[in-house]
């Protein structure tokens, strides 16, 4: 997904619900849309509050018997100016409070769920606090900044007894469930190989200057467990993806949507090799992910997952097929574009196209009603894991410039201490995950 808008036009509960009536009639209006009873309240609290944060806080605030409760941000403006965008939707008696600590809500008892939609650094810290609160956690992608806080957070929804949730949508789209019924089925026989794509048209970051901390900016919160840095001009809101210290590059960003659909298809888990290619080659700039990077998974079975991402350059519009992810099998292929797919045959034909239904509203729902019935998580924390772990591990091997071997069973690198150095960070002093 691109840079989602701060100034998106706040929308009503009504309207947000007539915009994806398609997508809950696709999942035969479950239970979980219907009005609860009173005593099923869900109080959520929001942490960051830019276009992501935004988004969610409009879709949980869209369900019925659901109420935000918080706003936070270490940038008050936005904490403020989300708190204001909920409290003028129809149905809403009072906006939530707005707040620059996060940790304030956490002693709330009354708050049941946090939703985690900060820079990546702090995705992992934030759910493991949240779940030793006694709160269950929608985190954004990706679940966490390196792959031992995937595992904290394993251990902690375990510890806890806590629903984790990452916002991984696709897993809830009616299309994709869909076409990936089908490949379980059999459509194409044998699935082996699915390929992954994203592109992009960013622009140069440019080289930052040191400046002043903005005044309404909680920087050293915003750092968190990283350590600590003198504040730049290019670094927030949005390029702290491209930081090491903060975000995992666009492979993280990005590519986790399809690598999870890729995992998924094939049935796959850990990958037991990974070799990644690329670097920074559009600009000369501060950017230290990669722009353009090619990665390869395989995993059990004979079978390959890759990933191409191109973060300054679409491809041609003369494309003869562009698509998210397309699956290889004995029988044919299956392309997903969106939330729809098409299956060909083995010469490339197209057999036929099924349109499918998106929206972020059926994913929180699913969340609400795991706390609230006991259904399954569609993308729960263990599964979560893994898809992120893959792009850990390509990062790894893109720093490294060399391939890594895993163990299928946990994903740890094999025969590898300098690689394995990078299983974990360095933390600021005093702020190390605890599970």
């Amino acid at each position: 997904m691109t840079r989602a808008s701060e100034s998106s036009t706040v929308s009503s509960r009504r309207q947000i619900l007539r915009a994806t009536t398609s997508a809950v009639a696709a999942l035969a209006a479950p239970s979980w849309l219907r009005a609860e009873s009173p005593n099923s309240r869900i109080r959520v609290a929001i942490m960051g509050t830019g276009g992501r944060g935004m988004a969610l806080a409009l879709r949980f605030a869209a369900h019925s018997n659901t109420e935000v409760a918080y706003t936070a941000d270490v940038d008050l403006d936005r904490a403020g100016r989300a708190a204001e965008a909920i409290g003028k939707l129809e149905g809403v008696s009072r906006p939530p409070v707005a707040i620059g600590d996060f940790r304030r809500f956490l002693d709330d008892d009354t708050v049941d769920v946090v939703v985690v939609a900060t820079s990546n650094h702090w995705h992992a810290p934030a759910s493991i606090q949240a779940c030793a609160a006694g709160k269950h956690v929608y985190v954004e992608k990706p679940c966490s900044h390196n792959p031992w806080e995937g595992e904290m957070m394993v251990a902690a929804a375990g510890k806890h007894n806590r629903r984790v949730q990452m916002g991984n949508q696709r897993r809830s789209w009616s299309g994709i469930r869909q076409a990936i019924d089908e490949l379980h089925g059999g459509v194409i026989g044998r699935p082996y190989l699915a390929q992954a794509f994203y592109a992009a048209n960013r622009p140069s970051i440019g080289r930052g200057k040191e400046v002043a901390v903005l005044p309404r900016l909680n920087w050293d919160l915003w750092q968190g467990p990283a350590p600590r840095k003198p504040f730049r001009d290019n670094f927030v809101h949005y390029n702290w993806h491209w930081f090491w210290d903060w975000g995992n590059g666009e492979l993280g960003n990005n590519g986790v949507h399809a690598l999870d659909v890729c995992r998924w298809g094939l049935g796959a888990g850990y990958p037991i090799r990974v070799d990644s290619a690329g670097g920074r080659y559009r600009y000369d700039d501060d950017q230290e992910t990669p722009d353009t990077q090619v990665v390869s998974f395989t995993v059990d079975g004979g079978r390959t997952i890759t990933w191409q991402g191109l973060s300054c350059n679409l491809p041609p519009e003369t494309a003869s097929l562009r698509a998210d992810v397309i699956f290889y099998g004995e029988k044919g292929s299956l392309a997903i574009l969106g939330s729809s797919y098409t299956v060909f045959d083995e010469a490339g034909k197209e057999l036929r196209t099924q349109r499918g239904d998106g929206g972020e509203i059926i994913h929180t729902g699913n969340l609400l009603a795991a706390i609230r019935e006991g259904v399954s998580l569609a993308s729960d924390i263990e599964e979560a894991h893994i898809s992120t772990l893959m792009c850990h591990l390509g990062n790894i091997s893109q720093r490294l410039h060399r391939s890594l071997h895993c163990d299928p069973t946990n994903g740890h690198i094999v025969d590898d201490a300098e690689a394995m150095k990078l299983w974990k960070r360095q933390y600021e002093p005093g702020w190390e995950p605890r599970v």
